[in-house]
């Protein structure tokens, strides 16, 4: 994920931030649905709870709590680009080193989500050794390979850390055999991107435009244009068979359009902010929301609303959603200095990857050792009062790990 350094707006025809400005909302907006999302990722493990939490099931038309996570992360994606790209710019980055720097953050995440999404259907028997190990060795080889490590380290210590991550992730895949398909255990394969693997598609879009439209409104506004329609399109079938090289979560438009929508919606804020006008802020934001919902309304009979579906009105709900959020935690947090309020959650915001891999490490432990929840502890409101504290967790040891020197740099 890119980089949350901030910087001073840019206007909306188009420049590079002159001078830094920190902007507090976004690694709170991006840290609260971090700890949404490992919450909701534990509530498979609970019984007796409301049905809106929970992701709503492949045809059904709807959504629960569970299914505005994921695009929020996507938005949140969006929202943080254009404050990275610039960031770079001005540390001296050329076009082409921002163009690498956006491909190589996509080779990352495409990795990292084949490595977990393979571990979802590992055959334990034939690989030799169980789900809890291969996500527990692919998450440790993550943060040898991309740590950021200190300055001060010896060179050999570092080069033999990323070799190390490397070698492991090779083994892994060589050794690796899945749910047997006609007799035979599958090889390690891209199945699907995985969620980390989604990011990297709709942030590779997504990233690209932001890098090349150089903060042009106009040019950022006709991609996420472009990225609605084709979300809608897709569901009709209109995109051109000989697209079908384009991986799906850009070709089918809704992944890309809701990082893209981020991307639009941070445009619109520097505009505003570089010039002190919240409330015009506020409200532009605000009417973009409500032009969000009108859109899900109309497109929700067409093609129903539903994250698995990936539908245009998912796009537009979760995207206004995002944007609600957005704007009340910048007047807590940037505009009445509230910020300290989400301290306790902050690290999950600032080393968001490295929180996402710790519910991992947990999991695996647990079955390690064994550990089985006693009804009590995984039913209605005390089961949900266990989700959260296990998210709660994540974050403290994040927080710990990170101040120890962990800090992936993604």
């Amino acid at each position: 994920m890119p980089s949350a350094t901030l910087e001073r707006p840019a206007p909306l025809t188009g420049t590079t931030p002159k001078t830094i400005q920190r902007l507090a909302t976004i690694d709170i907006l991006r840290a609260l649905t971090m700890v949404l999302m490992i919450f909701v990722n534990d509530l498979g493990s609970l019984k007796g709870i409301p049905l809106w939490l929970e992701h709503v099931e492949r045809g059904v038309d709807g959504i629960g709590l569970a299914d505005v996570v994921f695009p929020a992360f996507l938005f949140i994606v969006g929202l943080s680009l254009p404050y990275a790209i610039d960031a770079r710019r001005k540390k001296g980055d050329s076009e082409p080193q921002l163009l690498l720097h956006v491909i190589t953050r996509t080779i990352a995440l495409l990795v990292m989500g084949v490595f977990l999404v393979n571990g979802e259907s590992i055959n334990a028997e034939a690989t030799g050794f169980s789900r809890g190990l291969w996500n527990t060795l692919s998450c440790l080889s993550f943060i040898l390979i991309w740590n950021v490590y200190p300055k001060t380290a010896k060179k050999g210590l570092v080069f033999a850390s990323r070799a190390a991550g490397i070698i492991i992730l090779l083994v892994l895949a060589y050794v690796y055999r899945g749910e047997a398909n006609d007799g035979e255990a599958g090889r390690f394969a891209p199945k699907w991107w995985g969620i980390l693997g989604l990011i990297g598609w709709a942030y590779l879009a997504s990233g690209l435009i932001t890098v090349f439209a150089k903060n042009n409104f106009v040019a950022i506004l006709c991609a996420w244009i472009f990225f609605a329609l084709l979300s809608m399109g897709s569901k009709e079938g209109m995109v051109p068979g000989f697209l079908s090289f384009v991986p799906d979560a850009i070709r089918g438009g809704t992944l890309a359009g809701l990082t893209m929508g981020g991307v639009l919606t941070t445009t619109i804020f520097r505009y505003f902010k570089e010039r002190n006008e919240n409330a015009k802020m506020t409200l532009t934001l605000l009417a973009f929301a409500g032009l969000l919902i009108v859109l899900s309304i109309i497109t929700r009979p067409y093609w129903k609303l539903a994250k698995l579906g990936a539908t245009p009105a998912w796009l537009f709900l979760c995207s206004a959603f995002t944007i609600l959020g957005f704007i009340v935690i910048y007047w807590i947090a940037d505009v009445y200095k509230k910020a300290n309020w989400f301290n306790f959650i902050r690290p999950a915001g600032t080393a968001t990857i490295l929180c996402y891999f710790i519910p991992y490490f947990l999991y695996a432990l647990f079955r390690a050792v064994n550990l089985h929840w006693p009804d009590p502890i995984i039913t209605g409101a005390v089961g949900l009062l266990k989700s959260l504290c296990l998210a709660l967790l994540c974050v403290f040891i994040t927080g710990l790990l990170f101040r120890g020197g962990v800090r992936l740099k993604l």
